[in-house]
């Protein structure tokens, strides 16, 4: 028991490591963008909604502790959920893959190994998208239609490489802080005073105190009047570049 709890802390470290790297990069929150925000390319943070909807995510790269837990969780209280995966995690881990799929959550991409981005061609990109779909289709048979880049880290040639494949990037707007270790009410309290409607908010399917902390959050959003919703039903639908503007906060709006 001692070893496990040492081996999750050890993979929760990793991850505060990986995350305090990427931060010397500009990861593209909108709010550090500030005015250039308008003729940058952006990935979907969050929708414009007039009642209150939200769309929980879960990025899974490395561990797989939690994953059928969260799976468990979800079912109780009928939420869907969207799970981007590395395609390394696929390799390893097909059948939590296959359980997700059979649970009725969005599988969608991650990137195949968690590269940086930015230092990539258009080429690799497209390559590296590719791959990651295609071991996510031979499992639910659906190649994925959104992607979330590593470390959150993109500029203007990663976003139109992946809108020219076809597929949607997305970011989220309310980072639980999960990776961080902090405990289960701190996690409760920053997402549920973070969420608006059409918030999307990042989990992580190995963090060590999510299990414990999705119940209540989802059991207050639920108070609130929320409804909960994969991703890909939260967006404006319509062809990429049609139907909806993205402003400088990185909200998707559609063209009224």
């Amino acid at each position: 028991m001692k070893i496990w709890v040492v081996h999750r802390r050890i993979l929760a470290g990793i991850g505060v490591a990986l995350v305090a790297a990427a931060m010397l990069y500009l990861v593209g929150d909108p709010k550090v963008v500030g005015a250039s925000g308008t003729t940058r390319q952006l990935p979907v943070y969050c929708v414009q909604a007039d009642y209150p909807v939200v769309s929980l995510s879960f990025d899974a790269a490395w561990g797989n502790e939690d994953t059928q837990t969260l799976i468990d969780i979800l079912a109780k209280y009928q939420v869907k959920a969207t799970f981007f995966v590395v395609g390394e995690w696929v390799d390893k881990y097909p059948e939590s893959v296959q359980a997700l799929h059979e649970a009725g959550h969005e599988i969608m991409s991650h990137s195949n190994d968690h590269a940086h981005f930015n230092s990539l061609t258009a080429q690799e990109i497209e390559e590296d998208l590719t791959t990651c779909g295609e071991k996510i289709e031979a499992i639910t048979g659906e190649f994925p239609t959104l992607f979330r880049c590593p470390y959150g880290e993109y500029d203007d040639h990663v976003i139109t490489t992946v809108r020219s494949m076809g597929i949607q990037p997305v970011q989220w707007d309310v980072d639980s802080h999960d990776w961080m270790d902090i405990t289960a009410t701190e996690i409760t309290q920053r997402v549920t005073s973070r969420v608006g409607p059409g918030s999307i908010v990042l989990f992580h399917n190995a963090a060590l105190h999510t299990p414990e902390a999705l119940p209540s959050i989802i059991e207050t959003l639920l108070q609130d009047g929320y409804t909960f919703v994969p991703i890909s039903q939260l967006l404006v639908e319509g062809e990429y570049g049609e139907d909806y503007t993205i402003d400088h906060a990185g909200r998707q709006c559609p063209v009224t």
